[in-house]
């Protein structure tokens, strides 16, 4: 297996309606490039794991805990393990990409969804 790879070599999977995600897994961390269609929703959720992320394309309007901000291209957030967060997205989609640790195991089973051309680069 080579050190090496690209997003568009990557299976898509399905992770809530209109929520996508390209994985890419370490021994200990998961990177995941994640396709947000317009106007979807990630519901309120919490996980163990802490979360980094950085806004690629389009826009969010992320809750962490109890702050809200609307993000666009550049901005990042962090979220502790635990800690309750959502997601609303704007009318043209976006593409983040999430760092997790440690593994999203769970994102292992995740439905495959039919292949088509990532949304980034």
């Amino acid at each position: 297996m080579s050190a090496f790879g690209s997003v568009s070599s990557l299976g898509l999977q399905r992770i809530w309606d209109g929520v996508h995600v390209r994985v890419v897994h370490g021994e200990r961390i998961t990177l995941g490039v994640i396709e947000l269609d317009a106007n979807s929703v990630v519901p309120e959720h919490s996980h163990e794991h802490e979360q980094l992320g950085i806004c690629l394309a389009g826009s969010v309007v992320f809750r962490v805990g109890d702050e809200a901000r609307e993000l666009g291209p550049g901005e990042t957030w962090s979220i502790p393990g635990n800690v309750p967060h959502d997601v609303r997205v704007g009318p043209d989609g976006a593409v983040v990409l999430d760092v997790f640790a440690p593994t999203r195991d769970d994102w292992r089973d995740a439905p495959r969804a039919a292949g088509r051309d990532p949304r980034w680069p």
